[in-house]
């Protein structure tokens, strides 16, 4: 390189070291200004956000003052209620306290003369006592009678009275309240009967199955009889095959094998195939349905009485009545009876509906299981009702509907008042002749038992039982009281129908002749 080249060179170098420097020095400058800015409009920026913060405080500590006295005002406002009232109650207690001095002023006066009028009394009771032993000195001089003898006969006359006022005083209120009894319970009993319609089915012992033909009784009776016995044992019945043109009969005490033997024959007739394996096949099928038709309508009468939450063993049980019968009348109607007449008096009573039809339904569920199982109904029901999660008014209206048990709840009584209606209603049971005759015997008997009684008559099939009295040994009074205690034990010692009345009669006959 040439010495100009390196001069250039130098020069261009130089020039380069110049030029930054006064660049980075502008640079410099730049900053500096830009700092001095910042600071500037950082101190603006303080002094305003304190001429801020100061009118802000000056407003709080103003706004603080008004509070403040708006307080202090408001309680010193209270205050003086305050001493309003204090001074108010102050003045009534100066009341109170002269009026109370007032009033012991007095007292102590009444008291004074109250005591002298003691003393007064006193004087003359002492006055008193002497004449009255001079006067029992002297009525007993003239009766001829000791004081004794005296209280016995006044004492004796003064029971006769009492007694003869409290017989016609408790007639009056019987009378009243019967009367009053009587429309009430007609109203809800004829209002329940009227909104309840009830079935009847009567009891039978035997059905008639119909044959197309006489050939078909040997078929039934199959080789050796092997056929009949098979069934007979199979269906638990009694087959009567006899001369009676194309008729077979069931004969069961038991309604629920007479049916299934019934339905079971009338299809091996019908199928024509009739031997011991069909004949068993066709039974336990028809069985099963049966079972099942009556576990359906169950469930229908849940539904239309609105009971929910049976345990479904419970259902079970309740179906097993449908083939069950007491006095002819079924039993599954019968508690479907009770059921909505137990609810209908509960409604116009104002008790617990739901409850009223749900022991209604279930008071005799025991009767499901009571030939297989020893005890009473009540009892056996009260046992499945507790097994299966019943309430314990459930439980004591099981148990109490025939007055084995006190009743625990209005509801119980409703169930045992339903019950009844349902059984004596017109058409619903029949009566074994002996057991009528026996109850009749034991009214009379009754009524014979008491002193006094010359005959007795059980009328109307027991619900009325007429007393003849002698009129010579009985008063009337002696006859109300003796009507009342033939009632009672009557009440006691019996089981009747509906209710019984009990009519004593005393008579006095004038006799006499024209010749």
């Amino acid at each position: 390189m040439s010495e100009t080249g390196i001069i250039v060179c130098f020069l261009s170098f130089l020039l380069g070291v110049v030029v930054t420097f006064f660049y980075l020095l502008q640079v410099s400058k730049n900053r500096k200004e830009y700092g001095k800015r910042i600071i500037s409009d950082a101190k603006k920026e303080g002094e305003r956000i304190l001429k801020t913060a100061q009118l802000e405080a000056k407003e709080y500590l103003i706004k603080a003052k008004s509070d403040f006295e708006q307080e202090a005002k408001e309680k010193r406002r209270e205050m003086q209620k305050w001493e309003d009232r204090l001074e108010f109650k102050e003045k009534g207690l100066d009341k109170r306290q002269a009026l109370i001095e007032e009033k012991l002023e007095k007292l102590q006066k009444e008291a004074a003369s109250l005591e002298e009028k003691k003393k007064i009394i006193e004087r003359e009771s002492k006055k008193i006592g002497q004449l009255s032993l001079e006067w029992r000195q002297k009525l007993q001089e003239i009766a001829g009678m000791t004081e004794n003898e005296a209280k016995e006969i006044i004492i004796k006359n003064m029971q006769e009275k009492a007694k003869k006022e409290a017989l016609n005083y408790i007639k009056n209120m019987e009378e009243k309240a019967k009367e009053e009894a009587k429309r009430r319970s007609q109203n809800i009993i004829s209002l329940a009967i009227e909104r309840m319609s009830g079935n009847f089915i009567a009891e039978r012992t035997i059905s008639t199955v119909s044959l197309p033909s006489d050939e078909m009784k040997g078929r039934i009776i199959g080789r050796e009889g092997r056929n009949v016995r098979t069934f007979e044992k199979a269906a638990g019945v009694d087959l009567i095959i006899d001369d009676t043109p194309e008729v077979v009969v069931i004969s069961s005490f038991n309604p629920l094998r007479r049916e299934t033997a019934r339905i079971a024959l009338e299809r091996l007739v019908a199928d024509g195939r009739i031997h011991p394996a069909r004949i068993e096949e066709t039974i336990e099928k028809v069985r099963e349905e049966l079972s099942q038709e009556a576990i359906d309508e169950v469930k229908k009468i849940i539904f239309d009485l609105d009971i929910p939450d049976l345990h479904p063993e419970i259902i079970k049980h309740l179906s097993m009545l449908k083939f069950r019968t007491s006095y002819t009348q079924n039993v599954l109607i019968h508690s479907q009876e009770v059921a909505y007449l137990a609810g209908i008096m509960a409604a116009e009573l104002g008790l617990d509906e739901k409850l009223a039809r749900r022991a209604g339904l279930l008071h005799d569920i025991g009767k499901s299981v009571d030939q297989e199982i020893g005890g009473s109904h009540t009892k056996i029901g009260a046992e499945i009702a507790k097994k299966y999660g019943e309430s314990e008014k459930v439980i004591n209206a099981i148990l109490s509907h025939h007055g084995e048990v006190e009743f625990s709840c209005p509801e119980s009584v409703l169930v045992a008042a339903a019950d009844a209606l349902s059984a004596a209603r017109p058409g619903a049971r029949k009566e074994i002749l002996e057991h009528y005759i026996k109850r009749l015997e034991e009214l009379e008997k009754i009524a014979l038992s008491h002193e006094g009684v010359k005959n007795a008559y059980a009328m109307q099939a027991g619900r009325e039982l007429r007393v003849i009295v002698e009129e010579k040994s009985l008063s009337d009074t002696d006859s109300v009281m003796l009507a009342r205690e033939i009632a009672q034990e009557i009440e006691e010692k019996t089981t009747y129908p509906g209710q019984v009345k009990v009519t004593v009669i005393r008579e006095t006959r004038a006799i006499d002749y024209v010749r």
